[in-house]
């Protein structure tokens, strides 16, 4: 699901994140400090220091979780809301482990979204909630309880949660693929059967 994006932009986000925003501010009252001259011939060093202190401590821009318009199961609109879905998460910053489970799901809901496949509504149901509510909200929560992670050393990590929550969500998944292969398989057997069975 991520996306690679030109240096130019990246330049430009990070112009106006919150951690270079608040590292600016951080930075202008090093520049204070040093028109004072306390800071002496060190000034650059401060007004460095006094930035980088407040990009560390900034909390970090997470992208706006998409908005479904579509609320009934029907494929169309839920291949649309997982296209939404997809851009929301190329922007997640995510740990790599977290990322890899992410993108096994992702392959997995977009191949059983393919035209043709999913009909039974309780599987479009268990789908629809999978991409507009249980997805969206475990990387959300993610990004909200990892900023606030530094703050209580010892704690447990919150992508142990996400990795939980991604796994189960894949293991869903898995079970509808799972029974979509059985049906195949019968209606195999069953034309089995009636191509040896007729006559002539």
């Amino acid at each position: 699901m991520a996306t690679s994006e030109r240096p130019w932009i990246a330049v430009l986000r990070y112009a106006g994140s919150r951690k270079n925003l608040l590292g600016s501010v951080c930075g202008l009252a090093g520049v204070g400090i040093a028109l004072t001259g306390a800071a002496g011939a060190l000034w650059p060093l401060v007004v460095g220091g006094l930035y980088a202190a407040g990009a560390l401590i900034a909390p970090p821009d997470r992208p706006t979780a998409p908005e479904f318009a579509e609320e009934a199961d029907r494929l169309d609109g839920l291949r649309a809301d997982f296209a939404r879905l997809r851009a929301y998460l190329a922007d997640a910053e995510l740990p790599d482990a977290a990322r890899e489970r992410l993108t096994a799901l992702d392959r997995l809901v977009e191949a059983l979204l393919a035209p043709g496949w999913v009909t039974d509504p309780e599987h479009l149901h268990v789908l629809a909630r999978a991409v507009r509510q249980d997805i969206p909200e475990a990387v959300d929560a993610f990004v909200r309880s990892r900023w606030w992670s530094r703050f209580t050393p010892g704690a447990e990590q919150p992508e142990h949660h996400l990795e939980r929550q991604l796994a189960a969500l894949h293991e869903e998944a898995k079970a509808i693929a799972a029974a979509l292969q059985e049906a195949e398989a019968v209606r195999q057997q069953i034309h089995t059967r009636y191509v040896e069975g007729r006559d002539g």
